[in-house]
């Protein structure tokens, strides 16, 4: 039996990469997805390759309109959940004397007060025996130069599944943090880094990862389903590191 048979999961940032890919995953399993996204076309072009049991709700994260908004039409069309995935995130680099304030908030205001605010608008329609998964980030017990703001977000994260998974433990929900290493998706456009700059990142990661490689979205969807089945069920607070022994070696 498929191990989502039945269960419907909503991802935020699910157009591309990661979310993408779990999203095809989560189908594969059994499972209804919706998904979500700022960028209508890009919205669109996911759900005619993900088929009929996927639907698509335009949401900015940032947007708390928007995400009460996205509860009101969860609760509409599909009654309720059992999958939160708060996929969504950028990452940016920049050194300390060039960051501004926008700067700040526009990262802070997606990997942090998004990740948040999300699990907080539409936990109200979590069934017994869920699970919340919060993409954290295989940095998040790291650090590096211009990488300080993008590294706290992700920390903060991290800590947020911790207190969560306490709160929300009464209620049988389970709160888990997923944490990727280097994985090439479109994510890295958001990097604001020239092509070399970029790549130079990669070759510095990979050199210092003892898999010596990129990871792939479909390696990280694979961890986002046991986190989401009840494979996981006796696993709450946690951090699945999937980066090739980046953070931890």
């Amino acid at each position: 039996m498929a191990r989502l048979q039945g269960k419907t999961a909503l991802i935020t940032g699910g157009t591309t990469g990661i979310g993408f890919e779990t999203a095809k995953q989560y189908l594969a399993e059994g499972a209804k997805v919706i998904i979500t996204g700022i960028n209508e076309e890009r919205l669109a072009t996911a759900i005619a390759q993900l088929g009929e049991n996927a639907a698509s709700i335009r949401a900015d994260v940032r947007s708390l309109k928007d995400l009460d908004n996205l509860a009101k039409e969860v609760k509409q069309e599909f009654g309720s959940l059992d999958i939160l995935f708060a996929n969504a995130g950028i990452g940016y680099f920049a050194a300390i004397e060039d960051v501004d304030e926008a700067f700040y908030d526009n990262q802070f205001d997606i990997n942090v007060k998004g990740v948040f605010f999300t699990v907080q608008k539409l936990v109200g329609l979590l069934n017994e025996n869920s699970s919340i998964i919060l993409n954290a980030s295989a940095v998040n017990e790291k650090g590096a130069p211009m990488g300080s703001l993008y590294f706290a977000s992700k920390a903060a994260v991290r800590s947020l599944a911790r207190s969560l998974a306490a709160e929300l433990a009464p209620r049988k929900i389970r709160v888990n943090a997923l944490s990727p290493g280097i994985v090439r998706t479109n994510f890295q456009s958001k990097l604001d880094l020239p092509a070399e700059a970029f790549e130079g990142f990669i070759d510095y990661v990979k050199n210092i990862t003892p898999l010596g490689r990129e990871g792939r979205p479909e390696e990280i969807a694979k961890a986002a389903v046991f986190l989401a089945s009840d494979d996981s069920s006796y696993m709450t607070a946690a951090d699945i590191v999937v980066d090739g022994g980046y953070m931890n070696v």
